[in-house]
């Protein structure tokens, strides 16, 4: 079961919050029933950074083979090409996770977009391949940057406990992945049929190209409706600031305590920097180590097979390009968008920790599965798919989903950003091992590279049956003003 600790009483219905201190945005955030209409725009936008993340990642996946061709690219270079993005991405989300902690959520979710809609479009054009590793590399950092902004929104514009909590909008990041992936398979292959024979070897450009524009929206309507986070800007000491967008986002009718300053001083430089240090403090350690591993360990295989689908099916599988568009669409949306949704319906009940176990485990079983069928043929070809299929529906509800949680849930506000950039700036770096390395061991190992692959989720499975930490329905937000307080895992 989730871990949980006591928290603060609700505000009493029909009375108007008077905030006197940082702790009381943060409670009438957590337990306040009241419908959020305003809060519930900012987590879409939210939704739609995740979404041009999922886009700007998978787009080039299928045309990764065309662009080899292309540019007489050897595997080592095409490993690079894969790589750049994670590269880029590595370094944003570790100076993303520490900016969107210092200088607030607002200005960091407009600038990222602007990464992606520059990227898409340098991507799109590029002339030669180093161009092009340019602009992936461009991207990365986009995608790195709002990651961490985009958690600490749905975390920081969410309620603790019932419909649309905080476990169920983290999670809800999956499906939203999910869903991009699938519209991006949905997009090449509304372009492979309307494109005459001639211009084939340029669907690539035309899918990444095409990215700029839900980027362009996104950045547009984020403008308009967009706040700060109300968390934030109390920890900054900018009380009525906080005050403001509580009642203009949350509909609380919520009003400074006459006796108390709206603004008070803010955070100490050096408070600020002993934020990574925080990370593995004797209060946050075993969390941190928990969301690592889940982060590292899923990275791989996911690497692996959902950007690999494409090259498995078209290469592995020895089939043709039409083939490996539908049943790469498929896949995306019949299993990932599904399974994302299974694992935000069953969180609030299961736990994080209990749906990263069942996802770790039948990723181990469906890889062992597609390392004994080798290269399929005849009816053993839709085993192999479904295989593949029941991989990404792992994931979507498992730790490809819970990662997310453990990253974000794990901490307060003040620590929030950091702890997810630091995460995601990690697990990226494994990213550009396994982007780097699996074109080049699928190319030397045929489908046996399928054994290699099933010991990361394995991995996962055992270092979460050590660690039984589980964020779902713990307040961390209220660490911040509980002095020494810790949390016990779960039992």
């Amino acid at each position: 079961m989730p871990s949980s600790v006591p928290t603060a009483p609700a505000i009493p219905a029909g009375e108007p919050l008077v905030i006197r201190s940082a702790a009381d945005v943060a409670r009438a955030v957590a337990h306040h029933a009241t419908p959020r209409r305003g809060a519930a725009m900012v987590v879409l936008l939210a939704f739609g950074g995740v979404f041009m993340d999922a886009y700007d990642f998978s787009s080039i996946a299928f045309g990764i083979t065309e662009i080899k061709r292309q540019f007489g690219l050897s595997g080592t270079m095409t490993g690079v090409v894969n790589a750049a993005i994670m590269v880029g991405a590595a370094l944003g989300a570790l100076s993303g996770g520490v900016l969107v902690d210092r200088i607030g959520r607002y200005r960091l979710f407009m600038a990222d977009m602007v990464f992606f809609v520059v990227a898409a479009i340098g991507c799109a054009l590029a002339p030669d391949v180093w161009t092009l590793i340019v602009f992936r590399f461009l991207m990365g950092i986009g995608v790195g940057l709002d990651m961490p902004v985009a958690m600490a929104f749905l975390a920081e514009f969410s309620s603790l406990r019932g419909r649309g909590n905080r476990s169920q909008r983290v999670n809800g990041w999956s499906p939203a992945w999910y869903a991009a992936t699938g519209f991006g398979y949905l997009v090449v292959l509304v372009l492979f049929l309307a494109l005459p024979d001639s211009s084939q070897a340029h669907l690539w450009r035309y899918v990444v190209g095409f990215g700029a524009v839900p980027a362009l929206v996104v950045l547009v309507v984020r403008r308009r409706y967009l706040k700060e986070s109300p968390q934030w800007l109390a920890g900054q000491g900018d009380l009525r600031g906080a005050a403001d967008i509580l009642r203009s986002t949350y509909g609380i009718d919520a009003e400074l305590a006459p006796d108390v300053a709206a603004t008070s001083s803010r955070p100490s430089l050096r408070s600020r920097r002993a934020a990574l240090t925080r990370l593995w403090s004797p209060q946050y350690r075993v969390r941190t180590l928990a969301a690592l591993a889940i982060a590292v360990f899923s990275t791989f295989g996911y690497n692996a097979v959902a950007y690999g689908t494409p090259l498995i099916i078209a290469n592995l599988f020895h089939q043709g390009e039409l083939t490996t568009i539908v049943s790469s669409l498929v896949i995306n949306i019949g299993f990932g968008v599904v399974g994302g949704l299974l694992g935000v319906a069953l969180v609030s009940r299961a736990g994080a920790r209990s749906l990263t176990l069942v996802g770790f485990g039948l990723q181990t079983a469906s890889l062992v599965v597609l390392a004994v069928i080798g290269v399929p043929t005849g009816a053993v070809l839709g085993i192999a798919v479904i295989m593949l299929a029941v991989f990404i529906f792992a994931q979507a509800g498992g730790p490809g989903a819970t990662q997310m949680a453990y990253a974000t849930l794990s901490y307060p506000t003040s620590l929030r950003g950091t702890g997810v950039g630091f995460t995601e700036g990690t697990k990226r770096l494994f990213s550009v091992v396994s982007l780097f390395f699996f074109p080049i061991l699928a190319t030397s190992m045929g489908s046996g590279v399928f054994w290699l692959i099933a010991i990361f989720p394995l991995l996962g499975f055992l270092s979460l049956a050590v660690i039984r930490w589980d964020p779902t329905g713990v307040d961390t937000d209220a660490e911040d003003f509980a002095g020494s307080e810790r949390l016990e895992p779960a039992r």
